[in-house]
């Protein structure tokens, strides 16, 4: 007797997930996790607010950018159903999501995922694998308790790792290097 292979969860689990949870669907499987702790929502509320009003606003910065929080993402032919913490597209690109839609199909040329204990794995192997098949051009991973900002740009076969910074100083990352980021910002409360 053959074992009946599981069935691939889909957007019907997503929407069915417990209230208060982020729902995801990856490889088939629905990962499900409650709301982030303060660190975590602290961290990338600031990030957006930082990297929003030079970027988006172009606030004594270039603009230029589409940058939200969590935005659900289908990505893929089957597809793969994420929620970064943060996503950006450039307005120069042509194809941007739809104003009207829940959801989008267009790949960012930027994402950034805050890491928890408990996404952390999902975010460094699953999630990381589903934006590099997606070729979104650079991936930051922010850890709020080790307070590092990790930061990785698509390398064709890989990712390439280009930088890595710690605790409270003033950095220039990629794709936002027009702007010093104050890191120390990230860590408080």
């Amino acid at each position: 007797m053959t074992a009946e292979a599981p069935r691939r969860a889909t957007y019907e689990d997503v929407l069915r997930a417990p209230p208060g949870h982020v729902a995801q669907v990856i490889f088939g499987v629905l990962h499900t996790h409650p709301r982030p702790a303060f660190a975590h929502a602290s961290a990338t509320s600031s990030l957006g607010i930082l990297l929003g009003a030079r970027f988006r606003f172009g606030d004594d910065g270039p603009g230029g950018w589409i940058i939200l929080d969590e935005p659900e993402l289908h990505l893929g032919p089957e597809p793969d159903i994420v929620v970064p913490d943060l996503a950006g597209w450039r307005r120069d690109r042509g194809q941007l999501p739809e104003r009207s839609a829940a959801w989008s199909a267009v790949a960012p040329d930027w994402i950034c995922e805050v890491l928890s204990p408990s996404t952390q794995a999902i975010d460094r192997a699953d999630k990381m694998e589903v934006y590099h098949r997606e070729e979104i051009r650079h991936v930051w991973l922010v850890d709020p308790n080790a307070r590092t900002l990790e930061v990785y740009r698509h390398g064709g076969e890989a990712w390439i790792r280009v930088a890595a910074h710690a605790g409270d100083v003033l950095v220039r990352v990629e794709p936002f290097e027009a702007m010093e980021l104050p890191l120390g910002r990230l860590w408080e409360l």
